[in-house]
């Protein structure tokens, strides 16, 4: 066990940081990944037996994620002076007997002593995290103004809904503001109607977040009432039979499991809908989703069905797929169309809404052996296999490339964003970096709520140092720091969807509070899809839809 010198112990409980600092490198080694480890010493002969690993821990461990792992959690425990021990016991509610140490152990795996645990190692939970302190159920006050393009989106959106199918999708590529342009239609369609609901559907959790800020932000400014507004997903709880007159931001998950389980309670909620939203409509014809959005959506015959994108397509190729999009929603589309200019990126470009992103490739050998069961897998896939991501991210060429990539643009970006293969990768790629001597962070799913707020608000302010976040899974969709300039797509992916949201990350122009200019660096792999320019991406399916220029 760790040594009781130069620790106050007489002062309560052990600060996680100075545990850490305290400890002999050789012991803090076990609360950090081996690959990480053989790859800094590659590095720097010696690293991982210096007092720099020590640093890099603290730098590199968030406390609350740590001491949630069982594994870790038995680590920092072991670290601890006896007598440090004995008062945890007794700070987690009973005295330690003859084995501290094992009581500890014991004491820190009940759930019900987290918060106890936490407090004892000096963690204090960020209570402005959103979600965090949000309750299902809440109140929008009766705030925002459209650009004029996205003005005249919202005029011939309103007429799409109004005739033909009833249906069909508002196309506006990242960063052109279709959520706020959205939001202003569920405005005026709540101020006509009352009483009436309107249903907001989307698969990521940032999205539901911004859905729900941004539905209370307009409201304030566009509404005629009080109207409620519902919050449904992760571990939101709420009474769908209360919900009559306002917004139901409901996670897709959450709503197919609602039909699975309870179709009726859906059927009865889709007598109350009169406008359905999907955001990134792409998921419309996943089978597990259409027939959520069929019940909402055709339970009456006037409700309206919209869905939102900014690549209104599943995939780069498959034709089929994106022809049955087009059908689900009646072949109607809307999309910017700007006199006099050829597409509706070059003009958002060059009227500062985007950056003008510049394309490099990174070509790298992995040095996957992929088996003939791969490749089939490869290819029949939706998407990039999450075993085959997980094997990129242990590739230690592919992973010093990444790492030399990014001192490059951190040279000349004060904001960089990377996208990783795997959660595992964002987090050691974040703490080489951090090694290095560059300041990163690391956003997953796996991320708690508190520590991914501090994360992205760290990211999104004005220090003037270079700051790299490192992400899987949760910044493509939902996320605006618009100060970054450069962009790593390290996670490779079949769906130009995808790809557009990672690229939308680093393209917010000047009128947006960007830039002029964006670096978007996309590593290619052997047997992995490459991308090419936005404007293509945004145009590539035009001959399965009915544009309305109306």
């Amino acid at each position: 066990m760790s040594s009781d010198t130069d620790i106050d112990l007489d002062s309560p409980g052990l600060a996680f940081s100075k545990l850490l600092m305290l400890a002999k490198p050789g012991r803090v080694k076990a609360l950090l990944p081996d690959e990480m480890l053989d790859i800094l010493d590659g590095l720097e002969p010696g690293f991982s037996t210096s007092k720099k690993l020590t640093a890099l821990a603290v730098n590199m461990l968030d406390p609350t994620e740590t001491l949630q792992n069982d594994t870790l959690r038995d680590s920092v425990i072991s670290l601890m002076p006896l007598k440090k021990a004995r008062e945890l016991c007794t700070k987690l509610g009973t005295p330690a007997g003859r084995n501290p140490f094992d009581d500890a152990l014991k004491l820190a795996s009940d759930e019900e002593n987290f918060p106890a645990l936490l407090s004892f190692f000096g963690v204090i939970d960020d209570p402005t995290a959103p979600g965090a302190q949000l309750p299902g159920n809440d109140r929008a006050p009766v705030g925002y103004g459209l650009f004029e393009h996205q003005r005249v989106a919202a005029r011939r959106t309103e007429r799409m809904l109004f005739e033909g199918p009833h249906r069909g999708v508002l196309h506006m590529p990242t960063g052109a503001g279709k959520t706020r342009t959205a939001m202003h239609l569920v405005a005026s369609h709540l101020s006509a109607s009352e009483p009436t609901l309107v249903v907001w559907l989307a698969q990521n959790i940032e999205l539901l977040d911004q859905a729900a800020d941004e539905f209370q932000k307009s409201w304030r400014f566009l509404g005629n009432r009080d109207v409620g507004l519902w919050r449904l997903w992760g571990n939101k709880r709420v009474d769908l039979a209360n919900a009559k007159d306002g917004l139901v931001v409901a996670g897709l998950g959450k709503m197919s499991a609602l039909e699975k389980n309870s179709v009726n309670e859906l059927l009865t909620l889709a007598d109350r809908v009169s406008l359905v939203i999907i955001d990134e409509a792409h998921q419309a014809i996943a089978p597990t989703y259409r027939s959520v959005l069929d019940a909402l959506a055709t339970k009456r015959a006037t409700t309206r069905l919209l869905g939102l994108t900014a690549t209104p397509g599943r995939t780069w190729d498959d034709l089929s797929k994106d022809e049955e999009l087009s059908e689900f929603f009646g072949r109607e589309k809307v999309m910017l169309e700007i006199e006099g200019h050829p597409d509706p990126v070059t003009y958002l470009m060059e009227e500062g809404y985007l950056a003008r992103p510049h394309f490099r490739t990174l070509n790298v050998q992995a040095g996957l052996d992929l088996s003939q069961e791969d490749m089939k897998g490869l290819s029949q896939a939706i998407d990039v296999p999450g075993d085959v991501l997980e094997r990129l991210g242990q590739s230690t060429q592919r992973n010093l490339r990444i790492i030399s990539e990014c001192e490059h643009l951190v040279s000349s970006h004060r904001r960089v964003i990377v996208f990783a293969p795997s959660v595992a990768n964002a987090r050691m790629l974040a703490a080489i970096m951090v090694a290095r001597g560059t300041e990163a962070l690391v956003v997953t799913g796996e991320s708690a709520p508190a520590a991914r707020e501090r994360a992205i608000r760290r990211f999104k302010s004005q220090a003037p140092e270079p700051i790299v976040m490192f992400n899987y899974g949760v910044l493509t969709t939902g996320f605006d720091a618009p100060q970054t300039s450069a962009a790593i797509i390290a996670r490779p992916t079949k769906s130009l969807v995808l790809f557009s949201q990672m690229v939308g990350r680093a393209t917010r122009g000047v009128r947006a509070g960007g830039n002029e200019t964006s670096e978007i660096v996309t590593v290619t792999d052997t047997e992995m899809h490459g991308f090419g320019d936005v404007a293509d991406a945004f145009c590539n399916w035009e001959d399965v839809w009915n544009e309305r220029n109306c």
